[in-house]
């Protein structure tokens, strides 16, 4: 087996696993035998579930021999982060408080995932309560690429497993970023669908208004796949969305020919790495028979990452209700803060935050219905290492400059893809995002497909 079989594209091990030039069972084993070398050390999964990894690839292999395939991830080795249900293994959601919760059943993605012939490797690690902190008793997964380096958060163990060889693909959450700064922190494509898209029925909230649920994969083609895989209606979860779900995987190649790609005129603060992926992504869409078009960001665009941490905090404090304050003892200090501030949170208050943000999402449907797609960067900073990340603290104009490109497309529930489009002179992967109307994950798809098809930044990986 080749030794870099690891750091192939979910299409590409697909793509073998159906011609039976490789079975599930020795490609799960070669996983399994990757994450005992490198995760001790990486700690990206919170469970590895390797014996379970194992019967059900034997089983995917005896079905494939028999002529049968489940679809397009047919033994392919996956992971999800630890906020999604399992069916008798341990979700914690990154929390001490939840290490013994073993739920009876599958969230509705994992059971998608397995419906369509996934393997579960296991869970992945995360922030406490997919916050923006790793509970003080759990470890923090590392950045494959420069330790020194935070590895994004809350999504970090999908970020780190899925960049380091240790699945094919991997489930992240997003509620004011945590799709889009693990990938771009470490050298992924993102996806944060639609609110409504892919259902959260199953999985553990942050805050339910603003939580989506993606793929976090190698290259926008292996996302497309997932998506597919996923989304959907769902009578468990009354909030996705009965739209009919595309072919995304079909309409891959139909590129940016033609297309508007807004760029905004009055974005502030962008350092000089996060201005290089942003000119490299100009170029290769312009190549690729893209107009870019100067646009202007609402002038409540700011507002909205300000506004962000308190609607986020009541609504945190309505999913922990159980637990917090009554056992506030048990949570770490930065999940306790935001609860604790969405608690004083009051009524009128919230109104008018609820009020701010339904004129933020009409003012963002204007922009949007004036081009095809936005690009943005993901950061005003690009990238972050743990120690400035540390230094520069968690007061909420901090935390609002972080969220600055990220939050206010949580709040209208925008699709956006993450593309690595760049390297730091630490060696740390330098993402962007493309953001598209509501529901239009099939342009946004086939223009980050475009953009690959004419850069490399997706096919390197960290040298483990």
């Amino acid at each position: 087996m080749p030794s870099d079989l690891h750091y192939l594209s979910l299409d590409e091990v697909a793509r073998r696993l159906k011609a039976r030039k490789l079975s599930s069972v020795e490609l799960t084993g070669s996983m399994l035998d990757r994450i005992g070398r490198i995760d001790p050390n990486l700690k990206s999964y919170a469970t590895v579930t390797a014996d379970r990894a194992l019967a059900d690839a034997k089983r995917l292999d005896a079905e494939t021999a028999a002529g049968t395939s489940r679809g397009p991830l047919h033994g392919v080795p996956i992971a999800v982060k630890d906020l999604c249900n399992t069916d008798g293994v341990a979700t914690a959601a990154g929390m001490a408080i939840h290490r013994a919760n073993v739920p009876s059943a599958d969230a509705t993605v994992v059971t998608r995932l397995k419906q369509a012939g996934a393997v579960i490797l296991g869970k992945l690690q995360m922030t406490e309560g997919a916050y923006g902190a790793h509970h003080p008793t759990i470890p923090a997964p590392l950045n494959p690429w420069n330790a020194a380096y935070w590895t994004g958060s809350s999504s970090s163990g999908s970020g780190a497993a899925t960049a380091a060889g240790l699945c094919f693909a991997s489930l992240g959450s997003d509620t004011g970023g945590s799709i889009r700064f693990p990938s771009t922190m470490n050298g992924l494509s993102g996806l944060k669908p639609t609110w409504g898209r892919v259902s959260r029925a199953g999985v553990f909230p942050l805050a339910e208004s603003l939580d989506h649920i993606g793929p976090m994969t190698r290259s926008a083609l292996d996302a497309a796949i997932v998506l597919g895989v996923i989304a959907g209606a769902d009578e468990a979860d009354p909030t996705a969305v009965g739209l009919p779900v595309p072919d995304y995987v079909a309409g891959i190649d139909v590129g940016v020919r033609g297309k508007r790609i807004g760029l905004a005129a009055n974005m502030h603060g962008i350092d000089a790495d996060a201005q290089r992926a942003l000119d490299g992504a100009v170029a290769a869409f312009r190549k690729a028979g893209a107009t870019i078009v100067d646009v202007e960001l609402p002038a409540n665009f700011d507002q909205g990452s300000r506004d962000w941490v308190p609607l986020c905090g009541i609504e945190a404090a309505v999913a922990h209700e159980a637990t917090y304050p009554s056992r506030a003892g048990e949570y770490g200090p930065v999940l306790s803060g935001l609860l604790d501030q969405g608690l004083r949170l009051s009524a009128t208050d919230l109104a008018k935050m609820q009020l701010r943000r339904a004129a933020l999402t009409g003012e963002l449907n204007k922009l949007l219905a004036s081009v095809d797609l936005l690009l943005m960067p993901v950061m005003a900073r690009a990238v972050w290492s743990t120690e400035a990340l540390l230094s520069a603290g968690r007061d909420p104009e901090a935390v609002a400059g972080r969220l600055r490109y990220t939050a206010p497309f949580d709040l209208s529930g925008h699709p956006t893809l993450t593309l690595p489009g760049g390297m730091t002179a630490d060696g740390v992967p330098v993402g962007f995002q493309i953001v598209a109307k509501a529901f239009d994950e099939g342009p946004i798809l086939a223009a980050g497909h475009a953009y690959q098809q004419q850069t490399d930044w997706h096919l390197k990986r960290p040298p483990l």
